[in-house]
């Protein structure tokens, strides 16, 4: 190891294949700790070959009265013994292979394609999922649905969902293809109006349905949804809703329904309480052959409410993968403890040599 990294500078970090087996703090390690166990035999050999060095000391019959001056050579007679020790611990250590760790953790999760379809016939213009405002169903559903396109795009746990819209009454209309770009679809939604002419009234839920069938099937995703908002019942037959149904079924395509208002109005012009004057079964129908639910939403609070269970239902699971790599730190003590070693035996041999 020392020689096929010998020229190697010291203060070099090179990537390492070994992995740490004593951690000694934060993100330093050793690959091979038990060479440590080498530093106080090491000590000990320095100290023990250096007190019997020039300890037997000649016998003079006659010295002078009083201490000799010490020359300079006598005061730093402990310099070579101190370098050998150091680079003999520097070097073991460079032996137990220090490292340091970089650890990187990456979230990888597959996120789902969601579309948004969205009821613009013209009952959306009452006003009662708001009471006391002049906002239309229209309004508090296309604020509801931006909340929710956001939180699924940019999601705080780091997943994002590929987000489509589709407008429909009596036809459908795709207005934004899928995708990740918040703004693109926020900006198509404060776009959405209720119908302006008589030919394009009328709710064809199943035609719908099956346009945003059609649409995922085109996509790569594992996950596809489709989260269907309406406030009446399907009055165009070209494909009936439980037909639209089974294809979602089919095409493993999740649908969530979700019936919003709370009032009608009948024959006569007067407003009559929705529940039992509009038929809900064929949406509740859809949302249990495809494996979703069904939310009738009476308020904006409901329609919150069924908007953010949505959310929670299709929580999509996490994984998250672990990448450690390590780099090797002898190099930056390997040569240091090297040359230590040789000035110490330099000294030793020439300015601080010891006469037994």
């Amino acid at each position: 190891m020392i020689g096929a990294q010998g020229s190697l500078s010291a203060g070099e970090v090179v990537q390492s294949a070994a992995e740490g087996r004593l951690t000694v703090f934060g993100d330093y390690s050793f690959a091979d700790p038990w060479f440590l166990l080498l530093i106080p035999v090491a000590l000990l050999a320095v100290l023990y070959g250096r007190g019997r060095k020039g300890r037997a000391r000649a016998r003079v019959p006659v010295l002078p009265r009083g201490a000799l001056p010490r020359s300079l050579a006598q005061r730093l007679a402990w310099l070579p013994a101190a370098l050998q020790c150091v680079g003999s611990v520097l070097v073991i250590v460079a032996l137990a292979r220090p490292l340091r760790g970089n650890v990187e953790i990456s979230s990888v999760s597959e996120g789902v394609d969601v579309a948004l379809l969205i009821d613009r016939s013209s009952s959306m213009g009452h006003t009662d999922l708001e009471p006391g405002t002049n906002r239309t169903r229209l309004d508090v559903v296309k604020a509801v649905v931006a909340d929710f396109a956001r939180r699924r795009m940019t999601d705080r746990e780091g997943m994002a969902d590929n987000v489509g819209l589709i407008a429909f009454a009596k036809y459908p209309q795709e207005l934004c293809p899928f995708t990740l770009d918040v703004d693109a679809v926020q900006g198509f939604l404060e776009r959405v109006e209720i119908v302006s002419y008589r030919a394009e009234d009328g709710t064809g839920i199943g035609i719908a349905l099956a346009k945003a069938t059609e649409v995922l099937s085109r996509t790569k995703s594992k996950s596809k949804v489709v989260v269907l908002l309406t406030d009446g019942e399907n009055n165009l037959d070209l494909i009936s809703p439980l037909q639209a149904g089974e294809l979602a079924a089919e095409k493993g395509v999740r649908v969530y329904t979700v019936f919003a208002g709370r009032f009608v109005l009948d024959a006569f012009g007067r407003a009559r309480e929705i529940e039992g004057a509009v038929e809900t079964r064929d949406l509740e129908e859809i949302a249990r052959m495809t494996g979703g639910r069904f939310f009738r939403a009476r308020d904006r609070a409901a329609l919150e409410a069924a908007y953010g269970e949505i959310e929670r239902l299709e929580r999509t699971r996490r994984e998250e993968k672990r990448f450690v790599e390590h780099y090797d730190l002898y190099p930056r003590l390997l040569l240091p403890g090297l040359w230590a070693y040789l000035v110490s035996w330099l000294l030793a041999a020439t300015w601080a040599r010891r006469l037994p």
